[in-house]
Parts: structure tokens; C-alpha cells; sequence
């Protein structure tokens, strides 16, 4: 499969968490739905208010047309969920001792973004959601990687509309006022003149506790590191903005994300979960339509997956999204073959 492929063609689903269970492929998307309001970095265009599920035996066959994906339906509604307000955005599930924990994003009524956890006993869930958000959580598009010595280590964070320049060392910044909010000026956490001396804002991670409904420690900065050593720049087009994502491959841990305002997938390679990550190169260029992408990466029967989506189906950069795949290759160094997008 050398050509992307629509997923999922009859509604319009985004930011594709991806996982391999009992021989099945399950993908957790977020849902758009058309709010009726201009785009601003915000995502207020975008209202979404539930998640789906799909899963596939064969991928191969969905992308040749052969056979559809199986849509489980909703999983997950906003209305259950008590503490949120709105914007069900990226979400992620892992698998522990049979039960499965969904992650995932949401205002709480103070418009603050938190991290909420619904539990089930299958894959395809019904999902039921706990009744307060994960303590110390903050954020967005959350990726949470299960290594194999069984430790699960929770990646998150995004800049402008996912608020992660409002914190430093954990802990949330406020105005004047007493109100949670960016700093003054360009919601950038950098001015634009100084982003060539500063370095790039990090994602962060940490350890998941035992029962997996928190941090067992705080989370940490992942740093990218240049060619030179040091960690990329503010102004670097290659640095962190969002869609954390890691696997492994070969005994190295590939930490990719996007890539925001510059519209690349890119990845780096360290030698464990926290890093540093070196900087190696860039998996997706941007895609023909849409301001960015959000993607994951699996291997399923033998070969290599990347999912994402784009905007071409609905019209154009700021219209509603839906999922494609393509097959992933590596060089023989272990660097990922560029994917055009």
C-alpha cells in the first residue's frame, strides 16, 4: 500500500490513536462536528461532543475496498461525563490485566483542559467515565505506550489551543486577576523575535501508577536534541507541537509528533522511554489539505502502519477531517522512509 487511504468515508473522524488487540487492528478517533463557527486556534470550529471505535481483521482488504471497517458506534458521549464542558479532542486506550483505560481530553467548566479516564472490559467498549478528571492532568493528545518490562508511560501535551504554554515545572500560570491563562500578548508562549534563542516548548511524560488512573511520578519534559546536541529551538520548523506518539522498533523508542504550524510529522530516536530523543527526520510532509495532521503508528502482520488524517474529503485546510492510512518503511540505519503527504 504505497498510496494513502480514506478509512473511513462516511463521516468525519481525526487524530487516530491506533492498537493491535487479539489479532485485531482498533482505532480511536476523535469525531468532527461542524459547530457553525469560523476556525481559530482554539478548535472551536470543530464541536466534538463523543468518540467512536472501528476495528479491522484485515487492513488490506479495507484498503483495496474490499471489506469495511466494523464501527462499534459510540463508546463514549460528553453528556456522561460530569466534570466536562466540551472538546472531546485526541484520546488514546490502553490495555492492562483485561480491562481497557481510555484517555482523553476535555474542558472542565473552567475552560481549563483535564484528563479524563472511562474503563472497560473490551476494546470496543462501552466505556464508563470516572467522575473527576486524573489528578494533576493537563493538556491535550495524550499517547500512552505499554514497554516491554510492562511499564506504561503517558505522553501529552499541545501548544496554543492545547494550553501547555500556560505551565512550567507543572504548575499553571495566571493573569492579574486570578484567572487561568496564557501569557499576555501572541497566544505563542515565545515572542516571535526571541524564538531563535529560546528552546523549543517540550512535551511531556511520565510514569502511569499500577491501577492506571494516575501519575506515579510528575511529568517530565521530553526534549528533542539537533544533530549538534542540543535541544531544538523555538524557531526550529522540526520542533514539538502536538500529537505526541511512541513505539519501539528494533530496540530504539521513536518518539513522532507534529509538528503545528509547520504541518510535518516528524520523529526522533532515544534509548528509553523519557528520552532525550535525538531529531532523525520527517515522516509525513504536509498534507494537501489540512493546517496539520495527527497520526500513530503500529505494526500489524508484518509491516508498518501510519495513520492520520487530512482535510480533502470535506473541502479544504480548515474543513472537518477524516483518517487515511499508509504502509510505513525504514531504511536499513533504522531511519523512517519520508512519506509525502
Amino acid at each position: 500500500m504505497k498510496t494513502a487511504k480514506y478509512l473511513w468515508p462516511k463521516d468525519y473522524m481525526a487524530d487516530p490513536s491506533v492498537h493491535v488487540w487479539n489479532g485485531r487492528v482498533y482505532i480511536y478517533p476523535s469525531h468532527d462536528w461542524d459547530a457553525g463557527v469560523g476556525d481559530d486556534d482554539s478548535g472551536a470550529e470543530y464541536e466534538m461532543k463523543d468518540y467512536h471505535v472501528f476495528s479491522t481483521d484485515d487492513l488490506e482488504a479495507v484498503c483495496r475496498g474490499e471489506k469495511e471497517l466494523v464501527d462499534h458506534g459510540c463508546i463514549l458521549d460528553l453528556k456522561d461525563i460530569p466534570w466536562a464542558s466540551h472538546q472531546l479532542w485526541d484520546n488514546d486506550v490502553q490495555e492492562k490485566n483485561g480491562k481497557y483505560f481510555m484517555y482523553f481530553p476535555a474542558k472542565d467548566k473552567t475552560e481549563i483542559f483535564r484528563t479524563g479516564i472511562a474503563v472497560a472490559d473490551k476494546p470496543e467498549g462501552p466505556f464508563i467515565p470516572l467522575k473527576d478528571p486524573m489528578h494533576g492532568s493537563y493538556s491535550i493528545d495524550y499517547a500512552v505506550f505499554k514497554d516491554e518490562d510492562g511499564k506504561y508511560y503517558f505522553y501529552f501535551g499541545g501548544i496554543w489551543g492545547g494550553q501547555l504554554q500556560w505551565y512550567k515545572d507543572n504548575k499553571i500560570a495566571f493573569n492579574e486577576s486570578g484567572v487561568a491563562a496564557p501569557p499576555p500578548g501572541d497566544s505563542e508562549p515565545i515572542v516571535p523575535a526571541k524564538k531563535s534563542e529560546t528552546d523549543a516548548l517540550p512535551s511531556r511524560v511520565a510514569l502511569l501508577a499500577d491501577d492506571m488512573l494516575g501519575f506515579a511520578e510528575a511529568p517530565r519534559p521530553v526534549i528533542i536534541l539537533g544533530e549538534d546536541g542540543k535541544p531544538l529551538k523555538a524557531d526550529d520548523p522540526h520542533r514539538f507541537f502536538e500529537a505526541s506518539w511512541m513505539h519501539k522498533y528494533k530496540g530504539k523508542y521513536y518518539f513522532s509528533y507534529s509538528t503545528g504550524d509547520t504541518h510535518m510529522i516528524c520523529y526522533a530516536i532515544g534509548d528509553n522511554p523519557y528520552g532525550p530523543f535525538t531529531y532523525k527526520g520527517v515522516v509525513l510532509t504536509p498534507v494537501k489539505a489540512g493546517w496539520t495532521t495527527h497520526h500513530s503508528i503500529i505494526e500489524f502482520k508484518g509491516k508498518w502502519y501510519l495513520f492520520h488524517h487530512d482535510s480533502a474529503p470535506s473541502g479544504g485546510v480548515n474543513s472537518l477531517r477524516s483518517l487515511k492510512v499508509i504502509e510505513l518503511e525504514y531504511n536499513e540505519d533504522g531511519t523512517i522512509k519520508t512519506i509525502q503527504g
